[in-house]
């Protein structure tokens, strides 16, 4: 009988590609929400407890949120993926202040455009406007901002 002593790791079977994505969708959904949680948080307390202007109150729940979705993606969702480097996280604050405007953008037509004002509406347009904007990151966090390195792919 011989014992095999050796530290080397044997590689888990690859899940098949509509498993991974599926997988994939699960955690992002599961940092972004806790990102719309602190989203949330952010904008309720800023515009509703601190009577703050309501632009100011959701770019900057949306910028606090983005910062600790970035720790989520890279240390949780995308944690397969290549390497943290400078052009991952250029890309992801890039993209998300593109996702923060798309966000506001959506917010504001329903805020002040439609009249939707009150802590009911309010909060009804943020969570569309999160919604919208969320496709848009997940695409392009998997496309181009957490690659695949393409040493262990």
């Amino acid at each position: 009988m011989t014992v095999n002593l050796s530290r080397e790791r044997v590689a888990a079977p690859a899940a098949p590609p509509v498993q991974r994505v599926v997988l994939e969708v699960v955690n992002f959904a599961l940092v972004g929400g806790s990102g719309v949680a602190v989203n949330f948080l952010v904008f309720n307390v800023l515009l509703h407890g601190l009577h703050r202007d309501a632009m100011v109150a959701t770019v900057a729940a949306s910028l606090i949120a983005m910062g600790t979705n970035y720790l989520g993606f890279r240390y949780f969702t995308y944690r397969d993926r290549a390497s943290r480097t400078r052009r991952q996280i250029a890309l992801f604050f890039g993209f998300s202040g593109i996702g923060v405007a798309m966000e506001s953008g959506l917010f504001y037509a329903g805020y002040h455009g439609l009249g939707l004002a009150g802590p009911f509406e309010s909060n009804a347009v943020k969570a569309a406007s999160i919604v919208l904007a969320s496709a848009f990151r997940f695409l392009v966090y998997r496309t181009w901002v957490f690659q695949h390195d393409a040493h262990r792919a």
